[in-house]
């Protein structure tokens, strides 16, 4: 048995179950900072002490939860449940893509909840599977605010 079978059955017995996880709130001087790594320049994203400061439109897909402990993460860096079904197995992992849509724009200040669900689980011919999983990220008041359709390759 290949390591990534048991992550194909896994991975299908969570198809369809939503969970939630809060990303914390939304602060100015977080936000400039993405936009700046990202090599944005227009001074409404990149300055927070501006009346007219915007959140970059990738910020809240960026954000990841905060406090993690070691024991969270992957050898590679990744967290041990960022690809659902694959906790635990000595599988490599890779993106595979990502549809992003804008619903609602992210202010400063909102509390961001991401929510996501494994929505379909291939196996391919060449020995991998592809994993697709729906994320919305929204305010803890259920307001979408993106909607990602994103694929992750199992090996």
């Amino acid at each position: 048995m290949s390591a990534w079978e048991p992550a194909e059955e896994r991975a299908r017995a969570l198809i369809g179950i939503w969970e939630r996880r809060s990303l914390g709130v939304v602060r100015a001087e977080d936000a400039a900072e993405f936009a700046r790594v990202a090599g944005e320049s227009d001074p409404r994203m990149v300055d927070p002490g501006r009346a007219d400061f915007v959140v970059h439109p990738m910020y809240a897909v960026s954000l990841l939860r905060a406090a993690a402990d070691p024991a969270e993460f992957r050898p590679d860096g990744m967290y041990r449940d960022e690809v659902p079904g694959t906790d635990g197995l000595d599988v490599r992992l890779m993106a595979g893509g990502q549809d992003v849509r804008w619903r609602g724009e992210v202010r400063v200040g909102d509390r961001i909840e991401m929510r996501r669900a494994v929505t379909a689980v291939e196996r391919k011919s060449t020995g991998f599977l592809l994993v697709t999983v729906e994320k919305t990220y929204g305010t803890a008041d259920d307001d979408t605010l993106i909607e990602v359709t994103e694929r992750f390759i199992v090996r």
